[in-house]
């Protein structure tokens, strides 16, 4: 069973080591959901540094520089390293990267290969007798080259210390899936559902394995297309063809919360995203997450976030 909240875990520092030639779209997806995290727990329970091998600047794929904060060598080391290469990995696989990668994995609780950083990682022996996976472009050369490596074609793979992720896309649900571990689905969820993650119900992530992953997700994206007008459990049990208790069983699994629970939480962080990025009233806001009035909602929005939603607002 999934753990639904979680409050005590230490921060984490991670490196994101970036190479020539870097995704945008990898790198975004697995910053952003840290900083949306950090917004959500207001606190900063993520601080990342860019570094490069040689400290100087980087340009992605498609030309945006970055300048990072320091060579990896000089890094102290922390919770993370994010090896992120894209392109022209192979090229990238000297005895330089491998003996840096090295030295490196010794001051990092994790190490972890997203697009093709796995490629790096396992040039280096970091992947040795570890599971992982890699952009589905390389996984045949992938495979062939390193055979002490078990390839496997899964979007993410957490194998202990070694981490791996197949792309930009599977960057976002393996930081979902970090973030879940470490602070419990609700605050997953509301990263989520922040960047529309269970937006339509056509959409299957591997961020729930479980059975029954399904029924779930798509009562997840009925809940979130539902905020203004809250359709009771039971409606939503049989659009998806089953008994409300079978629905509140699989969400007890999966998620360590029932239906409506979960429901609470997505209509509550609807209202704090309106009271941090809108305009709206307290009144107009109760009235879009479905409540009858501002005060009920207030109540229900203190009990949650120990705030008032007013107090969200930008500049207080």
């Amino acid at each position: 069973m999934q753990i639904w909240q979680q409050h005590t875990t230490e921060p984490q520092d991670i490196a994101v080591l970036l190479f020539p030639r870097f995704s945008n779209h990898c790198l975004a997806n697995a910053v952003e959901p840290l900083r949306a995290a950090n917004e959500m727990l207001m606190q900063d329970q993520y601080r990342w540094r860019y570094v490069t091998l040689d400290g100087a600047p980087v340009l992605s794929s498609s030309g945006l520089p970055v300048l990072p904060d320091c060579k990896l060598r000089d890094h102290p080391g922390g919770a993370q390293l994010w090896v992120m290469a894209s392109y022209d990995c192979q090229a990238l696989a000297t005895a330089t990267t491998a003996r840096a990668l090295t030295a490196a994995a010794r001051r990092f609780g994790i190490v972890a290969g997203m697009d093709t950083g796995a490629w790096l990682m396992a040039h280096a022996g970091l992947l040795d007798g570890h599971t992982a996976t890699i952009h589905w472009d390389e996984m045949a050369g992938f495979a062939e080259t390193f055979g002490m490596v078990e390839a496997v074609t899964d979007r993410y793979v957490i194998d202990g210390p070694r981490v791996t992720c197949g792309g930009a896309m599977t960057a976002f649900d393996l930081v979902l899936a970090q973030i879940r571990a470490a602070h419990g689905a609700a605050l997953a969820l509301e990263v989520a559902a922040f960047f529309m993650h269970h937006a339509t119900p056509t959409h299957r992530s591997d961020v729930y394995r479980h059975p029954g992953t399904a029924a779930v997700e798509e009562a997840i994206a009925t809940m979130s297309r539902t905020v203004e007008t809250p359709l009771p459990i039971a409606q939503i049990a049989r659009s998806l063809d089953m008994s409300q208790r079978a629905l509140t069983r699989l969400f007890q699994d999966e998620l360590g919360a029932p239906p409506v629970t979960v429901y609470k939480r997505l209509r509550l962080a609807a209202a704090r995203r309106y009271a941090q990025q809108s305009r709206y009233s307290i009144a107009e806001i109760a009235l879009r997450c479905g409540y009858a009035n501002a005060a009920a909602m207030t109540r229900a929005f203190v009990q949650e976030y120990g705030r008032a939603p007013s107090t969200f607002r930008r500049g207080q």
